[in-house]
């Protein structure tokens, strides 16, 4: 064997070995880099999970305390589902929030920090009979600031507010109730499908979407629709001190500018959020005032949630399947204070 080949064969061989050793360091190191992200993702994980039994630790001087309702209004979004939804609203943690600060001296107040198209009838209702339960107790003001979109559903808890400020770009109202259904009956047939469904009375199969709605169940679905408006009217004259009548008049479900719903008196004022803050701030005689946020635990829910997202575009699920996942999603037949 020539000298070159030699030592060629025995370059090749120091590289393969290296290589080797470079491998099995680089595996060490993920491994123990994968182990402590998955014990730190973990831990952040049991905080925010374990976030509804603990205590929030409230600043040791007054303040005025901000609730964020942002994204979508429901009540169980402080769950892990919330993490596929993207929603940033925490009922539950809001709830409790609130409960700290009524019992706390250094409270002065809360401020409502809304960019939402709304969400549940329920979820609503609660959040808003809260902040009223909180207002009764203390009598201390509950201010509103809506920024990009203060709708429906986030209108509806923005009731509460003795105050309502707005971005000059926002869009809010809406003030109305949907439910959305889906039908594929007609696909089922095509395909060669049917939903057998035994139950005990005609109307128990209301909302399949494997059956053509009768008269008389969107009639039913129609009552409660009618039921959660008037509520809906019956807080905004509360709320507004305007007249019931008047309320309706606006009330179609349509969306205002800033500028159209303070003329129809549905805001106070107009004016950036900093300069919101300095007016609460004097209204409570404090004007240098901390303005307390709860620790956002929002961005690890958005990363688990686009983790999925991630997951599920690259994954396997047929046509068929994309789209019951779309319907049951989007189409959930619930009540809903929302805007479309």
């Amino acid at each position: 064997m020539k000298k070159k080949q030699i030592i060629a064969i025995a370059l090749v061989c120091c590289i393969v070995i290296a290589t080797g050793l470079v491998g099995v360091r680089s595996a060490i190191m993920m491994n123990d880099l994968k182990e402590k992200s998955t014990a730190t993702a973990q831990k952040n994980l049991e905080q925010i999970l374990g976030m509804a039994g603990d205590k929030i630790s409230l600043p040791d001087e007054e303040y005025i305390g901000q609730i964020d309702i942002v994204g979508t209004i429901q009540e169980d979004a402080a769950t892990p589902t919330s993490f596929v939804s993207g929603s940033q609203y925490r009922h539950s943690m809001y709830l409790k929030y609130i409960e700290q600060m009524e019992g706390d001296e250094k409270n002065k107040g809360i401020l409502l920090f809304v960019d939402s198209p709304g969400g549940t009838v329920y979820a609503s209702d609660e959040m808003y009979l809260r902040l009223m339960e909180y207002k009764e107790k203390t009598g201390r003001p509950v201010y509103a600031y809506f920024a990009s979109q203060a709708c429906s559903g986030a209108y509806y808890i923005s009731m509460a507010a003795d105050k309502i400020y707005a971005n000059r770009n926002c869009w809010t109202g809406s003030i109305g109730v949907i439910i959305s259904l889906m039908n594929y009956e007609k696909m089922l047939d095509k395909i060669g499908v049917s939903e057998i469904d035994i139950t005990s009375g005609k109307n128990k199969t209301i909302g399949s979407a494997a059956h053509e709605m009768t008269e008389e169940q969107r009639k039913i679905l129609q009552s409660l629709v009618d039921e959660a408006y008037d509520q809906f009217t019956g807080i905004v004259s509360t709320g507004r001190k305007m007249d019931i009548a008047q309320v309706k008049k606006l009330a179609d479900g349509r969306i205002y500018s800033a500028l159209q719903a303070k003329d129809n008196k549905l805001i106070d004022e107009i004016m950036g959020f900093e300069e919101m803050k300095e007016a609460y701030a004097a209204s409570v005689g404090s004007e240098g005032i901390t303005f307390f946020q709860p620790a956002d635990d929002t961005q690890w829910m958005q990363l688990f949630g686009g983790l999925f997202g991630l997951g599920k575009r690259f994954g396997t699920d047929s046509d068929i399947q994309a789209a019951k996942d779309w319907i049951e999603q989007d189409e959930s037949g619930v009540l809903m204070y929302y805007a479309r």
